[in-house]
């Protein structure tokens, strides 16, 4: 076949087989052998019939372009290569042409791409359906419902970085037209577990992590939460972070999603809440507490989170910590109330944790329903997409698996009744005989579980309802017993004794034998997570929560409602869901993606056989060949089929006038293939043996080379005569296109020498004109040059007699100027002479004055010259040096620390004696201006650098700031009259500083008044008073070293102000709180005065309780603000940044 042949046919240009119905021959090995030759070329679609096999490719692949879309449009599904999107093309047109109701039904296991084919389902209708700005509106909306679904509904997990943990049914809904209107969703089994326990290497679902990650930080600060995963105790560690997915950019599209869906903002908000309500309950721990009757009861051991949570939900704090220690039991008219252990109440709190969640995702459902819900009541025709978990073996399976495998046992049994009866209807349709085919059925397996009677469904629920002593073992005692005889039941305890001595079956097992193979399910469980039960006591706290939606989400709290009756089991309402589910399906034209995971390494280009044979045979592929093959294997159309194999007969080919069937038959004949290989339909060809199919592909291929030799032949000889044309008429061209270019050469040459030889012409005459002009212009140019050269020679004569005459004139001036220069330095010369000899006269006279004067004097000095000359020098010293003293003194400023510089060693003593003197002195002219208002304040200050100087780090930065002392101005303030009328005494100081609560390390605002006989704690808001203590009641103040403003006001013991305890309180004017209650202390002659403890850990006295207050400092990560935190009940931490 040449490259450019249009790739009309899956049978055309095949790799493997396309369609393993034409398997030849049919074993397991060759249909993996097929899977694995079709992959490793990028063919990750296959059909067997019209049932799609989709293997996932993990990795990109370019097959899912608007291009592609477009190719598959309105194309026949044999037309082209196997791809989703024949399937969904089939049946959407199915839909909108045939009017008939059509189900997509799509399994596989974990990993194997389920969702991502219900997407491409999705996008592929949506693309090729109506368009509009309404249609538009409800296809966005369509597709924007699997992004919030996925967020709430899958998890990452060991075999899928982005596993659906519940099952999903949409069904969409379109009008005459085949325009989308809306649709409506159905989940089934949330794994709800999933929320409070993940298997290693597994995450809880997405949406915890994207919130977390995502989420603003005011939104954060809003549901009081922390990035921190590791704060939460339902989020796993291990797998916290996943390659590949963002989970802030997934929040942010979360989000829009839900807008775009029709969420309100107050709903997304109320949804967001109860999310971190869910991971704050994971953190509430608890604590055993023995009761007098010797039984122990369950205590919360930090109520923070169970306040936060509260906070949240609208709940108050004592009602669900009640419900958490205490299950009340109603009997007709009685109420019996019972306490929890520990074990109990964190059973309580993970029942209520996964009971919150999954009601929450089943109001998701509801909701998104109520957006994407068709608005009109006319008649609609429905496509439904089911994506369901597929069969599951586990090494440890359980309940969960258990109702799974029932699951798809049921799907299983549609599906061959509905494959069957597909085939019967079009045997049928065509005329052809139909033949029973034998097959498993499965009805069997089926009615092992779900019977009425003996299933075990109904086991399971008959034990949870049985009064008594219920436990796994008695459930399994009951199997044994009612089911010992069942072909596919197996226990190692049963009465069959084939199983006694079975040691690959353990004794708390049993194993049902499935389509798919064994299954072993380990009992434990079994009855908890079948009754999947929530104390009343919690339902009635949820529903007396303020929250929007929690009402909502628990109706059976209502206390108006009561019911007595034990609520519904888990497997009664899948077994319910399921029969619906069936229902449904079989009403609608069924269509199936059967989806394959090649390895489970996550990785291309890898294919396991093993791993791929186990899914062959649970999704039971070899049985729907099996049943395909059963009566003929293939079936065309007549039209395409003569179209295809007409060049194989002389009679059809090229063109056949008659009806295509009598095409087909004269083919079949020519070709002599045998009449019990093929039938004749009313429309269709059908073929028995995939061997005859492939014999008339041989053929068309041996043809097909055939044609495409005789056409190359035609094609070369045209060539080559329509060449040789081609040559012989461009010869003659060329031949004339010369003559004409040598002509045009023999004319340009003559037309050139003209050219020359006039130009050589013209050029002889031009050259004799010009030497004439020449001739003249060299005359002209003679007589000018003759008469410039005399008017030069003339004009140098005279120059040269001008600059000779003023010579002379120069010579004269400058012999003058030489003559009085001589004079003037003679007179000079002499003028110095004289002024040397009057000096000299005048020193020799002094000279000899100083000596007769020394002569006179010398007898009066000889004694004690030198005291009187050591005096005066000292005199003149101390006169020098006050006198430089007065030009630098310093200013009048008492902080003024300069003084000049000492200038003699021997007056140290003077010098600081007189710095000293002046330093008191400008003092005393400094406070000589003080108000008494302004020394009081000094003195304060000054008592303060006693108390805390060099002690405190925080006693620097209140340096510079004045004590005000009322900083609240209650006197004038009209919110403090109630408050100013309580104070008998003038107020000292009023502020509001924070009181800290032992059990959190939270504060809340206080207002703080001093007067001189008390203090008063009052209420910020209300102005209501809380505490009064006299100042005598006052034993001591305790402070850190450090730079934060907590102090605790210790009393003393035994007066009646410390009944209730100190008071640890916290002030950023902790320095003129404290220095004024001393000084208060001081000014009462009648009591001690306070003390001022500093260290960096005190006690405080709460109630009966002492508590260590210990200050640290701490990191960077932590902040600049002061900390507090209770690390237990005997100790309260306050973390102080570094300085």
């Amino acid at each position: 076949m040449s490259k450019m042949e249009v790739k009309t046919s899956l049978l055309d240009n095949m790799i493997g087989v396309g369609d393993m119905v034409l398997l030849e021959p049919l074993s397991e090995e060759t249909f993996i052998g097929n899977l694995r030759k079709r992959f490793e070329h990028n063919e990750i679609y296959t059909y067997i019939g019209s049932v799609v096999i989709s293997m996932n490719p993990y990795k990109s692949l370019p097959i899912y372009t608007a291009d592609k879309v477009e190719e598959y449009r309105n194309r026949n599904f044999y037309e082209l290569s196997p791809h989703i999107y024949a399937l969904a093309d089939e049946a959407y047109r199915s839909l909108r042409d045939q009017d008939k109701d059509q189900c997509i039904l799509i399994t596989g296991e974990s990993g194997a791409g389920k969702t991502e084919a219900s997407k491409l389902v999705m996008s592929y209708v949506a693309a090729v359906c109506g368009k509009g700005q309404e249609v538009n509106k409800v296809k966005e909306q369509l597709l924007q419902s699997n992004p919030v679904l996925e967020a709430f509904g899958n998890a990452k997990t060991v075999r899928n970085d982005n596993s659906s943990r519940f099952g999903k049914y949409m069904d969409i809904e379109f009008d005459f037209k085949g325009d989308p209107l809306g649709g409506v969703i159905s989940n089934y089994l949330l794994e709800k577990s999933r929320v409070v326990k993940q298997p290693r290497g597994e995450r809880n679902f997405h949406i915890f992590y994207q919130l977390l990650s995502g989420a603003s930080e005011d939104t954060l600060k809003k549901l009081k939460l922390d990035r921190d995963f590791s704060k939460y105790n339902y989020l796993s560690l291990d797998s916290a972070t996943v390659n590949g997915l963002d989970d802030a950019a997934n929040f942010r599209t979360v989000r829009n999603a839900m807008q775009i869906v029709g969420f309100m903002e107050d709903e997304v908000q109320s949804v967001l809440e109860l999310v971190a309500a869910v991971l704050k309950l994971g953190n509430i721990e608890f604590k055993p507490e023995s009761r007098v009757n010797g039984f122990d009861e369950s205590r919360v051991k930090d109520k923070n989170d169970l306040k936060e949570m509260c906070e949240l939900l609208g709940i108050e704090q004592s009602v669900l910590e009640r419900a958490f220690s205490y299950r009340t039991v109603e009997a007709k008219m009685e109420k019996v109330s019972t306490t929890l252990n520990v074990a109990q109440a964190y059973y309580a709190r993970d029942a209520l944790a996964k009971n919150l969640y999954s009601r929450l995702f089943s109001w998701l459902v509801t909701r998104i329903n109520e957006s994407i819900k068709a608005q009109t009541k006319s008649r609609k025709k429905v496509m439904g997409v089911l994506d369901i978990y597929g069969f599951e073996i586990f090494e440890d399976n359980s309940f969960e698996q258990f109702i799974i495998n029932y699951c798809n046992e049921k799907l299983q049994q549609i599906f061959i009744e509905l494959t069957l009866r597909e085939e019967q209807e079009e045997y049928v349709r065509e005329g052809i005989e139909w033949t029973n085919i034998e097959y498993f059925n499965n009805a069997v397996i089926c009615d092992l579980i779900e019977n009425n009677q003996n299933g075990i469904l109904a086991m399971l629920d008959e034990e949870c309802l049985r009064p008594g002593t219920v436990t796994d073992d008695t459930f399994l005692d009951k199997l044994n017993t009612v089911c010992a005889e069942h072909q596919h039941f197996e226990s190692r305890l049963s009465k069959n004794s084939k199983f006694l001595t079975d040691h690959s079956l353990p004794h708390s097992c049993f194993r049902i034998q499935h389509y798919a193979g064994k299954v072993l399910y380990r009992v434990e469980g079994f009855v908890d997570k079948n009754n999947d039960l929530l104390y009343r006591d919690l339902s009635q706290a949820m529903y007396k929560a303020n929250h929007s939606l929690m009402k909502l989400l628990f109706p059976e709290g209502n206390p108006a409602k009561v019911n007595l009756k034990r609520p519904p089991t888990a497997g009664s309402q899948f077994r319910a869901s399921v029969g619906t589910l069936m229902k449904n399906l079989q009403t609608k034209n069924p269509n199936y993606i059967r989806c394959i995971k090649p390895n489970d390494k996550k990785a291309c280009q890898v294919f396991t056989d093993s791993l791929v044979c186990h899914q062959v045979r649970y999704l039971g592929l070899m049985e729907n060949v099996r049943v395909r093959r059963a009566g003929y294997a293939f079936r065309q159309a007549y039209e395409p089929c003569l179209e295809r194999y007409k060049m194989l007969c002389k009679q059809t080919w090229p063109h056949w006038k008659g009806p295509a069937r009598q095409g087909v038959e004269v083919l079949l004949k020519d070709l002599e293939v045998p009449e019990e290989e093929f039938a004749y339909g009313r429309s269709k060809i059908f073929i028995r043996n995939p061997r005859t199919l492939f014999f008339l592909e041989e053929r068309r291929r041996q043809c097909l080379e055939d044609l495409a030799t005789l056409i190359q032949k035609i094609y070369r000889g045209w060539k080559c005569r329509t060449h040789f044309l081609l040559l012989k008429k461009s010869q003659v061209v060329v031949a004339a296109w010369y003559r004409r270019y040598a002509q045009q050469q023999k004319y340009q040459k003559i037309k050139s020498s003209s050219i020359v030889v006039q130009s050589y012409i013209r050029g002889w005459k031009a050259r004799k004109i010009l030497r004439e002009l020449k001739y003249q212009k060299r005359c002209k140019e003679a007589v000018t040059t003759i008469a410039a050269y005399w008017h030069g020679t003339q004009a140098r004569w005279e120059l040269r007699r001008l600059k000779e005459e003023a010579r002379n004139k120069h010579a004269v001036t400058v012999i003058w100027a030489a003559w009085l220069g001589t004079k003037a330095r003679r007179e000079l010369k002499r003028l110095k002479e004289e002024a040397r000899r009057k000096h000299a006269v005048a020193v020799i006279w002094a000279y000899w004055l100083g000596l007769k004067v020394r002569r006179e004097y010398r007898k009066f000095f000889r004694a004690n010259a030198g005291k009187k000359i050591y005096d005066f020098t000292i005199q003149k010293i101390m006169q020098k040096y006050f006198i430089g003293l007065k030009n630098t003194m310093p200013s009048m400023s008492p902080i003024d620390k300069t003084w000049p510089a000492r200038p003699y060693l021997f007056l140290d003593g003077t010098h600081q004696e007189l710095r000293r003197i002046f330093h008191l002195w400008r003092c005393k002219k400094y406070r000589s201006q003080f108000t008494e208002e302004k020394k009081a304040i000094y003195e304060e200050k000054l008592e303060a650098s006693e108390i805390f100087k060099d002690k405190k780090a925080l006693y620097p930065s209140s340096v510079g700031q004045p004590f005000k002392g009322d900083y609240l101005e209650i006197n004038k303030n009209p919110k403090y009259q109630k408050l100013n009328s309580v104070m008998d005494e003038k107020v000292l100081l009023a502020d509001v500083v924070n009181k800290i609560n032992r059990a959190n390390g939270k504060g809340a605002s206080r207002i703080f008044l001093l007067t001189k006989k008390n203090f008063v704690l009052a209420d910020q808001k209300t102005g209501q008073v809380k505490a009064s203590v006299p100042l005598p009641d006052l034993n001591s103040v305790s402070v850190s070293t450090q730079s934060d403003g907590f102090f605790a006001l210790k009393l003393k013991e035994g007066t009646p102000s410390a009944a209730k305890g100190d008071f640890l309180l916290s002030s950023d004017r902790l320095i003129e709180i404290i220095t004024k209650l001393h000084r208060t202390g001081e000014a009462s002659a009648d009591r001690d005065p306070i003390s001022v403890d500093i260290s960096d850990e005190f006690l405080v006295q709460f109630k009966q309780d002492k508590v260590c207050v210990k200050f640290i400092q701490a990191g960077p990560k932590n902040g600049n603000s002061v900390a507090c935190k209770r690390k237990n009940n005997r100790l309260l931490e306050v973390s102080v940044p570094s300085p």
